[in-house]
């Protein structure tokens, strides 16, 4: 690391100055990088490879600083710790943004030939992905970029292959007809889950199917009414079903029927598929286009006829429509169904139409030839894991349900994609027998066969992420063996079904192992009206303009303060403010402590016989904090985590520890002021240490500006807990000590009396360890209070006209004579009453709770009974000090 800080800390902190350089920094010392030391316990996370299709969002800066702050603690705690980046080529999302790119340029990728257009999509990979690297380091994530992964880089794709082969010799992977979901602007298939159900307006369209014999009726009428949204497929109609329980068609079952517009001539048949109580009953099966269809076709022997080309438009099988759009042919087949008087009715309807994710057009139901993982064992094997000691613990464990329930129910996985940007598919076929030959390796008389021009499913390639980044398929790599299974996965719960059950079965079929300990599921991030971030509301926010506005530590505070597992959050400014603010805090208090330092080489703890009250304090919620903030950590509640620390720092470090400190070190004792300077810096390092992991760039900035004690924080230790600084009674001493100035304040605000003002403050106690304990913090008090003159005694007095507060196990007055109006005071002392009364009552009623006393830990349920005593007898008092002065009226 560079040589020390300047000791000079500007009056404001400037998040631009303080990061300015220090990511390069950490990176020319290999900071980032394992540690090697084979005696330390590894822990491992892979980044969840963000796609090369632009930069990042609000979404990824959550999920990585989450990522970053587990990792930087746990190298900070001594593990030996690694994070490897990568990025994922993204199959069709990425081809679908070249292509578009093209379109602008009046060019498409069969003008340039695969070859060519791969060179266009890796020109895009390259440019996206520096962007993208520069993103982390303004976020600071300490990545150890010497295993940068790219799921379509050599390693990765010897990963891929041996898996896909693997799998087809055992017989899970084969090639078969289906229906499969089409994306006829990317012309490939999509599996389920990359279809997106949204509601389109449409209209059932009632047409008449005339009976062929030209003698059969049906209710006195010489057709039967079928009822379709897509009348556009009818070209490729085999039959019509009805249900065979519906009485109202069992004498035509058997009969044909003319094809409207086809001429063709087509049976009655039955089946289950039909519904008697949907529509009319009777409904057209089109085994090409539709996949219940195509299942009634298996089951009746039809005819599939599909009559659209890859590009949703109408082939020869549509006789004079061929040719047309798909929307085109619609229009053109109803004015013709109506000029035939075939058309019955049109009823306008609005209903849920698949889309493409990627594209955004409207999904066909296809009939396609194509390349399926059987998934029934393999999802078996994974829920029967989940019953052992190898399981994934999912955070929140409710998302153990969601991954459980898609596993029960899951579909075979149509893993083909005809795209020209991906893997490959490791499948040649025989130029003259067309024997199929699927292996890791093409066939060595190459040139009598032709490869599968197919490409796979991205999220086959991804599911393999946690090992083959780790030098799998060779299972002695040093990382394989070290670093997997991963400890960790930090991800959105909404790919839970994408890509994080997919490399749970790929990593239990391949490696026996589960591929990662805990799976941590975050929420999205939405706006400050609760609003998904989307470019057509025009409400996203880009992470890097925040960062520039406020610097990445304010954006890591909100991000990892606002966390909590498994819930949205939502960004506003107002929260940027208050991060900026807190670290702003943070750095007036640094600079104090520092510029008071003197001529300190290293903090060095003073001896405990030497600590006064304020010192036993500071340094016991010290402790407190660290094992509070480690729990928390531990647990991924780095919400909670972070209210903590902010209570600790802002709240008792700063506004009491550091202005107690004030009347000390501007006292004459030498002796008690280096005892404190060494106090300040102890627990200013202990703080910056906890923080680090969570704001990197201000806390390196602070710690390499006091007196040195190490090179850098992203290696430095991180605070544990020491028993000996435990003090309960320098806790309950200093909340009393707390409690008494803020009720002198209280009364000084109430009667308008500056702290400039002189005022008399008599406190009433007959508990001695108390009055012993406040007459030796006089000093304190008088910095905070500025009485003129203080008596503390059990025979005190209530003067006639005085302001009264009723603090633990004491009464305290302040003649103000000339202030006080009786009449407000009582109504003061009567709301005080009031307050007291809710808190005794919500004491109550909460220790009357059975659930809560025999569930909540017994130090929180003892910790409630001593408030309820305590606030019983604050109420007591303050009635009885109530009572006496209306008395006095």
């Amino acid at each position: 690391m560079a040589d020390k800080e300047t000791t000079q800390m500007p009056p404001k902190y400037d998040p631009q100055a303080v990061e300015a350089g220090r990511y390069d920094e950490w990176l020319d010392e290999g900071l980032f990088k394992p540690s090697g030391d084979q005696k330390a316990h590894p822990y491992s996370i892979v980044i969840p490879p963000p796609n090369v299709t632009g930069k990042l969002h609000l979404g990824h800066a959550w999920d990585t600083t989450l990522q970053d702050m587990i990792i930087r603690q746990k190298r900070m705690q001594g593990f030996d710790t690694l994070w490897l980046p990568g990025m994922d080529h993204a199959g069709i999302a990425t081809q679908a943004k070249v292509e578009a790119k093209l379109r602008e340029q009046g060019i498409s990728r069969y003008d340039l030939g695969r070859e060519k257009f791969i060179e266009k999509v890796w020109e895009w990979k390259d440019e996206y992905a520096n962007t993208i690297k520069t993103q982390w380091g303004k976020l600071g994530l300490s990545l150890d970029y010497s295993r940068e992964r790219f799921t379509l880089d050599s390693g990765l794709s010897d990963a891929v292959k041996k898996v896909f082969v693997s799998l087809y010799k055992k017989g899970l992977i084969y090639r078969g007809e289906y229906i499969i979901n089409w994306d006829p602007q990317a012309r490939t298939a999509l599996s389920d889950i990359e279809v997106i159900h949204e509601d389109d307006k449409g209209a059932f369209y009632h047409i008449k199917y005339k009976f062929a014999d030209g003698e059969t009726t049906l209710d006195g009428k010489d057709y039967i009414e079928i009822a379709t949204t897509r009348p556009e497929t009818m070209m490729g109609d085999t039959a019509i079903a009805v249900n065979p329980h519906d009485e109202r068609y069992k004498n035509v079952v058997g009969k044909k029927v003319i094809l409207p517009l086809a001429n063709r001539e087509i049976p009655i048949i039955t089946d289950q598929h039909a519904d008697p109580e949907f529509g009319t009953g009777a409904v057209k099966i089109t085994p090409a286009h539709d996949p219940n269809d195509f299942l009634v076709g298996n089951r009746h022997n039809l005819e599939r006829i599909n009559t659209m080309n890859e590009d949703a438009t109408m082939n020869e099988k549509a006789g004079k429509y061929e040719g047309l759009d798909r929307f085109e042919a619609r229009k053109a087949m109803i004015q013709d169904l109506q000029d035939q008087d075939l058309m019955i009715a049109i009823d306008p309807i609005v209903h849920s139409v698949g889309h493409s994710e990627r594209t955004g057009v409207q999904v066909e139901a296809r009939l396609s030839t194509q390349w399926f993982v059987k998934m029934k064992p393999l999802a078996e094997q994974a829920l029967k894991n989940q019953m052992t000691d190898d399981k994934v613990d999912f955070v929140p464990d409710r998302f153990e349900k969601t991954f459980s329930q898609w596993m029960e129910n899951v579909h075979d996985w149509v893993i083909s994609r005809q795209l020209w940007w991906g893997h490959q598919i490791p499948a040649w076929y025989n130029k003259k027998t067309g024997e199929l030959y699927v292996d890791e390796q093409p066939p060595k008389d190459i040139e009598n066969w032709e490869q599968d021009k197919d490409v796979l499913d991205t999220w086959f390639s991804s599911a393999l992420w946690p090992f083959s980044t780790m030098g799998w398929p060779n299972t002695e790599a040093a990382d394989f063996k070290r670093y997997f299974p991963t400890d960790t996965l930090v991800t959105g719960y909404d790919i839970i079904f994408f890509w994080v059950s997919r490399m749970i079965f790929q990593s239990l079929e391949f490696t026996g192992r589960r591929p990662f300990k805990n799976v941590l599921l975050h929420g999205l991030i939405r706006d400050e009206e609760g609003r998904k971030m989307s470019k057509s509301l025009g409400n996203g926010i880009d992470p890097m303009d925040v960062i520039d506005q406020y610097g990445a530590d304010a954006l890591r505070w909100f991000l990892s303060n606002g966390s909590t597992p498994g819930q949205d959050i939502r960004f506003s400014y107002k929260k940027m403010d208050s991060a900026w603010n807190f670290i702003n805090k943070i750095w007036n208090a640094s600079r104090y402590v520092i510029m008071n330092l003197g001529e300190m080489t290293k903090p060095e703890l003073p001896d405990k016989a030497s600590w006064d009250l304020a010192d036993r304090w500071i340094l016991s919620r010290l402790n407190q904090t660290v094992a509070q903030v480690t729990e928390q950590f531990e647990k991924f509640n780095f919400g909670e985590a972070g209210r903590a620390l902010y209570d600790f720092i802002w709240n008792d470090f700063c506004d009491w520890y550091i202005e107690m400190s004030k009347e000390v070190l501007t006292g004459a004792d030498e002796q008690a002021k280096n005892k404190t300077r060494n106090v300040l810096a102890y627990v200013l390092d202990q703080t910056l240490r906890l923080l680090h992991p969570i704001m990197p760039f201000v806390t390196e900035k602070i710690w390499l500006t006091m007196p040195h004690v190490g090179d850098s924080l992203v290696v430095a230790a991180y605070p544990e807990t020491h028993a000996d600084f435990d003090d309960q009674k320098a806790i309950d001493d200093m909340s009393r000590l707390i409690e008494l100035i803020k009720a002198v304040r209280n009364i000084r605000a109430e009667a308008n009396a500056p702290m400039s003002s002189p005022i008399d403050v008599l406190i009433k106690t007959d508990n001695g360890a108390l009055q012993t304990m406040f007459e030796a913090n006089r000093d304190y008090i008088d910095r905070f209070v500025h009485p003129k003159t203080m008596v503390i005694g059990a025979d005190v007095q209530a003067p006639k006209l005085a302001m009264t507060g009723i603090v633990s196990d004491a009464e305290l007055y302040v003649p103000l004579a000339e202030l006080v109006d009786l009449n407000e005071e009582a109504a003061r002392l009567q709301k005080e009453v009031e307050k007291f009364e809710a808190e005794v009552s919500r004491a109550q009623k909460k220790l009357a709770n059975e659930k809560f006393v025999a569930n909540a830990p017994a130090d929180v349920v003892e910790a409630e009974r001593q408030k309820q005593t305590e606030n019983e007898s604050k109420l007591q008092a303050t009635k009885d000090r109530l009572a006496a002065l209306k008395a006095e009226q």
